[in-house]
């Protein structure tokens, strides 16, 4: 193994030299394509040496952002200077444009809500924005449930809709925490709303919260009314994603009691598979991994992973994890989404950092292939034909995505400042992005752009 250490970052990413308006954009969560991929136009070597570009100072939050045409998009929240303590919960969340380049902002737009943490988490949002080029829109969804459209020129709000008021979403553990789909005419997010009266149901009861038919709403993306509702489920952290079957569009929600596939159409339930740990307190995060017809879905607290063969009538389970059986299962995903290539799925199995670890499993069969046994927690992007791994406490790896054993080609570790660059600090939850020969990473306080 090759390792690189020390101030300089000299691995990383090579990219042929394009006209400097040739931006291949990162549009949404996980990229346009929904599987976590940089676009061609990036590749990988050893050789290139990184210089740090810009770095950004952010507020509450833990999502990274998105890029279009060249510009940065971050979503986070600032303590609103109207509130009147600190215990208020008044927040803005606060959406900006930075030109990847310099780091200079653009514009940035504020929009006020309130919002209180239950386990004292950062009162900031847990989602990305999703952009729509061709009507150069831009869509979020924040920490309490507010899903606003904003002209992408100069962030003007176009239309919001308050989705916890108007469909009486009983506070979830950490809030809201999905980013928004945008089909066709439609801007697609999951809700879960409840019946009025669960809301006086006290905090930590969620089991007793019933679902009220809105586990998925779509919204016209022009105006912001409600096209159609679906799903008789309440909310994950996962976020709805597109899948093809039989040449048909259909969408995939992992919501918090299982998986469900939805007409977008007519907004129809084709069917749900049932799917979450026994246990209160459990919850549902990673987007649904696709390949052609099959679908992998993952969680870390008893269930494990299950690959499924998605067809309109029913899904078909082509292997299941023993629930409850750690040692024997393939891989157990928490909040990261794992990357599949050549028919592996690379990703992070593990609740929190002692139980956790980056590990390879077979995609057809669900056998591990190998486990890092270095127990901590990391999200993962490709690149090229190589993988960039970010653990959670701010080391960057770059890895050879190899079946037969981990391969470790080169890392730099971000928590500690290095010349110029500033150092990001815990948590580091977000995948890295890259867009052409710009990536960015984000830690608690800060967004910090590597450019080669």
């Amino acid at each position: 193994m090759n390792r690189i250490t020390g101030t300089a970052f000299t691995i990383l990413l090579f990219a042929v030299a394009y006209p400097a308006t040739a931006w291949a954009d990162w549009p949404r969560f996980l990229n346009s394509t929904f599987d976590g991929q940089a676009s061609k136009n990036s590749e990988m070597s050893e050789d290139s040496e990184p210089e740090f570009a810009w770095s950004l100072d952010v507020g509450d939050g833990y999502g990274l952002g998105s890029i279009v045409d060249g510009k940065y998009l971050h979503f986070d929240s600032v303590e609103d200077p109207k509130s009147t303590s600190a215990r208020s919960g008044q927040i803005l969340e606060r959406l900006r444009m930075v030109d990847i380049v310099d780091g200079k902002e653009i514009w940035s737009q504020t929009m006020p809500t309130v919002y209180r943490d239950m386990f004292g988490y950062e009162a900031g949002p847990r989602s990305t924005p999703s952009v729509d080029t061709e009507a150069k829109r831009v869509y979020t969804m924040g920490v309490t449930g507010i899903l606003a459209c904003r002209n992408l020129d100069d962030g003007t709000l176009i239309w919001s809709v308050d989705t916890a008021s108007d469909y009486k979403v009983v506070q979830n553990f950490f809030g809201v925490g999905t980013s928004p789909l945008i089909l066709d005419d439609a801007v697609m997010v999951m809700v879960g709303g409840s019946p009025v009266e669960d809301a006086d149901i006290p905090p930590m009861q969620l089991d007793r919260v019933s679902p009220a038919g809105s586990a998925l709403v779509a919204f016209d993306k022009a105006t912001g009314k409600e096209a159609w509702r679906c799903g008789d489920d309440l909310a994950s952290y996962s976020n709805p994603r597109p899948i093809l079957i039989n040449g048909q569009t259909y969408v995939l929600l992992f919501a918090r009691n299982g998986l469900l596939l939805i007409d977008p159409r007519s907004g129809t339930q084709q069917w749900r598979f049932e799917f979450r740990a026994d246990m209160l307190e459990s919850v549902n995060a990673m987007m649904p991994v696709v390949r052609g017809d099959e679908v992998l879905i993952s969680e870390c607290y008893q269930v494990g992973s299950t690959l499924l063969r998605a067809t309109v009538d029913s899904p078909r389970v082509l292997w299941q994890d023993p629930p409850r059986d750690r040692r024997r299962q393939a891989m157990r995903c928490h909040w990261a989404t794992p990357i599949l290539i050549n028919g592996f799925a690379y990703g992070c199995s593990g609740r929190n950092a002692p139980d956790s670890d980056f590990r390879c499993i077979e995609w057809s069969t669900g056998k591990v292939k190998w486990a890092d046994e270095r127990r901590i927690r990391s999200s993962v992007t490709r690149v090229g034909d190589k993988l960039v791994l970010l653990e959670e406490r701010g080391l960057l790896q770059l890895i050879d995505p190899n079946p037969d054993q981990l391969t470790e080609i080169a890392q730099w570790d971000l928590s500690k400042p290095a010349g110029n660059r500033p150092s990001i600090g815990y948590p580091c939850w977000a995948a890295p992005i890259v867009d052409n020969n710009r990536m960015l990473v984000r830690g608690d306080t800060k967004v910090v752009c590597l450019t080669w």
